[in-house]
Order: C-alpha cells, then sequence, then structure tokens
C-alpha cells in the first residue's frame, strides 16, 4: 500500500466470504468482481528503482505462498490416505504398467486426481505439485524453510527436489541432509536452478555412487509418449526416453535431414527434421508391415447450407481441423475419389450431425447409411412423391442390456471425444462407456446415462470413496470431489456458456464423511 513516499508489499493468508450482493441489486452497468491490486496500488508514477523494489518483493510474496501452499497440499494429502484403496490382489487394482509410474506411501492413488480437479490443472501437473510439496515437508525440510522464508525461489526448490528427493531408505537420511545443507548454500548465494541440481545431484554421487543407478531406474518408470497441442494445426509430440537414446535418436532424424538437404531440399532443417521422425515412424522400411489405415468423424450442421455439403469440422487425432484441413487430409489419405467421398480399403468414416442451434449432436452414421437413409426416405411415405417431415434418424435407443451396444458406443465417442472427467483428454478409443447413475442402482443403459472414462477415472468413480457424478441430458458432466469442489464439462462443440462459478465452486451443504470401504459390486467387471 501507499502512504506517503514510503510503500511496502506484503502477504496474509485468511479464508474470507464476500458480502452477498444479489444480481438483481447490482446498480446499472455495474458488474460484480474482486478488487484488483492494480486499483489499489497505482504504479504509474513509480520509476525504475521502485519497480525494481516491487519485484523484488513479490518475488519474495511469491516464495512464501509456495512454500504455504505446499503446506496446504500437504495436509490435503494427510487426509486421503489410502485406507480405501483396493488390495493389490484385487482384480480391479491398478494394473502394473498402465497406471502412473509415482505413488505416495500412505496416501491414496487417487489423491492427485482430486488435487487436479480442486485446481483445475492437468494430473500431471498435480501430481508434480503433490510430489514437491511432500518431498519438502517431509524429507527437505531445511528446503522448504529456506523457501518460506524467502532465501530461495521455487525454481531453486524444486531443483533440489528433483536432485534429493526420495533418496531414502537407499541412501543414509543423514547424508542426504549433509547434501541438502551445502546445497542450500550454493542456492542462496544464487546459483541457477539447472546448475544447482546438477551440482547436488553429483554431491550425492560422491556419498553414495549407487544413487545415480537408482535415480535412473525411478526415472524410467516415468517416461511416456505424450502430445501436446500449441495451435495452429501443429502439436508437440513429445517422447521421455534415456539420455543416450534421445541423443541417438535426435542425431538419426538430424543425419537423414541433412541429407535431404545435401539433395537441393530448400525446406528448413527443423522442418525436415520433423517429416524425418514422422516417416520413420509412420512409413518404416519394413515393407512387410501391413499399412496404416485411418477413421474418421466428419462433423456436419443441420440442416446443411445450400449447395454444400455441410461438412465443416473434423477431427483426426483428437485434434480440431479447418474444412481446408480436412480437405487435404481427406486427398491424402485417400478417401476422396473422382465420384466424391469414398472410403479407401480398411478405412472407415463416420458422419455426425449436429443441431445448428446449440451444437449437440444429434445422430452418428455411416456414409453407407446416410446414402441409404438419403435414397430411401421415410417408410411411411415411400415411394410417394408427397415431401414429409418424417424422422429418419435420431440418437441410439435405450437398452435393457448392460452393455452398450455398438450404435451406442459410436454415438458417445462422437460426442464425448475424450475422456469426460474434467481436464482429462485421453481420447476415446481409449476409453469406457461407463453408466453415470450405476446400472446396479437403476440407471439405464442410455445415451443420457452414458458417458466416457478412461480406465483410470472409471476406476476412480466407482472404488474412490466420496465423488459423485452427474449428468444433465444434455451431456453436461459434472463432478464432486470428496473435498466439495465440483467441476463441470460440456461435450465438445456444444455452445454451453460455462461460468466461472459453474466450474467451480464449494458445495452448499456439508460434506458427509468419508464411508467404510464398500462391499458393493463394481459399476463394471474386472479386469479394470
Amino acid at each position: 500500500m501507499e502512504t506517503g513516499l514510503r510503500w511496502e508489499v506484503g502477504v496474509s493468508a485468511s479464508l474470507a466470504v464476500p458480502d452477498p450482493w444479489p444480481d438483481e441489486e447490482l446498480p446499472a452497468g455495474v458488474t460484480r468482481r474482486r478488487t484488483r491490486l492494480s486499483e489499489i496500488v497505482d504504479v504509474s508514477h513509480w520509476d525504475d528503482a521502485a519497480c525494481a523494489q516491487a519485484l523484488q518483493a513479490l518475488a519474495d510474496a511469491d516464495s512464501q505462498l509456495a512454500a504455504f501452499r505446499a503446506d496446504v497440499v500437504k495436509r490435503f494429502a494427510d487426509v486421503r490416505p489410502d485406507l480405501w484403496d483396493l488390495n493389490p490382489d484385487d482384480p480391479a487394482a491398478k494394473v502394473e504398467g498402465w497406471g502412473s509410474g509415482r505413488t505416495f506411501n500412505g496416501v491414496t492413488e487417487f489423491f492427485t486426481d482430486e488435487l487436479a480437479t480442486v485446481l483445475g490443472i492437468s494430473r500431471v501437473r498435480a501430481d508434480t505439485l503433490a510430489n514437491l510439496s511432500l518431498v519438502l515437508r517431509e524429507q527437505l525440510v531445511d528446503t522448504w524453510h529456506a523457501l518460506a522464508d524467502g532465501r530461495i525461489d521455487l525454481a531453486r526448490a524444486q531443483a533440489l527436489v528433483t536432485a534429493l528427493g526420495w533418496q531414502a531408505p537407499a541412501v543414509d537420511p543423514d547424508v542426504v541432509a549433509a547434501v541438502e545443507h551445502e546445497a542450500l548454500d550454493w542456492a542462496i548465494s544464487g546459483e541457477g536452478p539447472y546448475r544447482l541440481r546438477e551440482r547436488a545431484a553429483a554431491l550425492l554421487l560422491q556419498y553414495d555412487a549407487e544413487a545415480s543407478d537408482r535415480r535412473r531406474k525411478a526415472a524410467r518408470r516415468l517416461t511416456d509418449v505424450t502430445v501436446r497441442n500449441p495451435a495452429d494445426g501443429f502439436a508437440d509430440f513429445v517422447v521421455r526416453m534415456p539420455t543416450e537414446v534421445a541423443a541417438a535418436s535426435w542425431d538419426t532424424c538430424d543425419t537423414y535431414a541433412r541429407m535431404r538437404k545435401a539433395e537441393g531440399d530448400a525446406r528448413p532443417i527443423g522442418e525436415l527434421r520433423a517429416l524425418v521422425a514422422s516417416d520413420l515412424i509412420l512409413r518404416p522400411w519394413d515393407a512387410t508391415r501391413e499399412p496404416v489405415t485411418a477413421h474418421l468423424t466428419l462433423f456436419a450442421t443441420l440442416p446443411d447450407p445450400p449447395e454444400e455439403s455441410g461438412l465443416q469440422d473434423g477431427r483426426v487425432g483428437n485434434q480440431p481441423i479447418t474444412a481446408a484441413h480436412l480437405r487435404e487430409l481427406l486427398t491424402q489419405l485417400g478417401f476422396c475419389t473422382a465420384t466424391g467421398l469414398d472410403v479407401p480399403p480398411g478405412g472407415t468414416v463416420d458422419v455426425a450431425l449436429t443441431d445448428p442451434g446449440t451444437g449437440a449432436l444429434r445422430a452418428v452414421v455411416t456414409l453407407h447409411q446416410l446414402r441409404h437413409l438419403a435414397r430411401r426416405g421415410c417408410l411411411e411415405h415411400q415411394g410417394t412423391a408427397l415431401p414429409c417431415d418424417c424422422p429418419v434418424l435420431d440418437a441410439p435407443p435405450p437398452t435393457d442390456a448392460y452393455r452398450p451396444t455398438a450404435e451406442q458406443n459410436r454415438f458417445i465417442d462422437a460426442r464425448d471425444r475424450t475422456c469426460r472427467h474434467p481436464g482429462c483428454q485421453r481420447p476415446a478409443r481409449f476409453t469406457d462407456a461407463d453408466h453415470v447413475i450405476a446400472f446396479h442402482d437403476g440407471g439405464p443403459t442410455s445415451c443420457d446415462n452414458l458417458c466416457n472414462l478412461c480406465r483410470r477415472h472409471h476406476r476412480l468413480k466407482t472404488h474412490a470413496p466420496g465423488w459423485r457424478y452427474s449428468m444433465t441430458p444434455d451431456g453436461r458432466l459434472s463432478v464432486t470431489t470428496p473435498s466439495g469442489v465440483t467441476r463441470t464439462s460440456a461435450p465438445p462443440g456444444t455452445h454451453h456458456r460455462l461460468r466461472p462459478d459453474d466450474l467451480l465452486h464449494p458445495l452448499e451443504t456439508a460434506v458427509p464423511e468419508l464411508p467404510p470401504p464398500a462391499d458393493d459390486p463394481a459399476d463394471d467387471p474386472p479386469p479394470f
């Protein structure tokens, strides 16, 4: 705050509830929002020294908040014990090799899922935050003190966590403490995060020569292949692998790219490396391999505009593409012929018909079904010249069986496109069609009671106590954590306008305590 020629920045933490002010009592033209810091402190007249001093004070405040956040996450983990987790021998327990490579002793396996839902972040980021917090509060307490006092920043604390975390019981705690003590001196003196991590790891090796091998084995369990989605029709294909393998892989891509350059290819070397990498994966030199085919879902708005196909949006690999991308893609994959849209050998095409007003999915058909229905028309007026408005296509009807029909699965996949648990982007082809209201509790096998959940979130919904799921007829899924935080997601492509308080709000009623382990059968039979 400003007081004459002096100012200071401070941080205080407390739980506050704003005074209620009903929307109807707001003055005309006034929007409810919180007061912004820039409205409290006017920086327009500050000189460079004042800006530098403020930035340093804010950095100190960031460190204090990061330490306090670690404290809160640690306490959150303490009240989420693994008492209700399934026994490893249970058929529905986590399958080795398919779940996360990192778990926290004494904490439920679904803790990071709840943390991700509460904060509205990905489970990967939640796992990173949980790991940082638990290591700081349980193993590197002196590092936490330095962070809380503002003597180091979060980046340096993270570097020490990466280098020294989870060494026990293989490494004597006194050894870890000695390395931490010396590394903290480096951090406080200004050593950068990257160099700090490397120096701390090297110092640990001086005390324990086998520490590096243990770290490599632990890191190997976290290797994976992921896709990140910046924008503009391009994505990052990320492979985490051993350093020597990564170096050899990059060298191979670079060598082939430079060979193309030497042959006169004028494209940038980076673009050529990317093309080489994709060619080596998608078009290997082994000619005996079966060709890769594709499944494409085209989303068409009803009614179609005159003299147009109506195919305005499509998805490949779960990423949105424009109509121009779609035409190019169809040509590349062989879906376009001289007679129009067609299916190549081994490939498939579905057409998803959406409502023009809401974007909601109405029906999904194959090209063959679409052509057949277009030729046949309705059965009642078949063979007559009379125009009619009779429906010939709609969403798949419910079934009395437990298992969804093939038509229902196709509809749900097109509607949801990914796992519907908020924040999860696992593609629909790797998910289960799950009953929102469990089948054994009377939930129907109908499209308005089915949603796609990946195997992990399917298990969470079925076995983790205190979680609640509900879905509206138009497909809006609400997930409430045991701590009372609700997140809501709408099917991709729909025109819902979700307010911020729809995405995150506490329950108005008290949250019940966690029940004892349930003996009821799982919603879906094993394996999970």
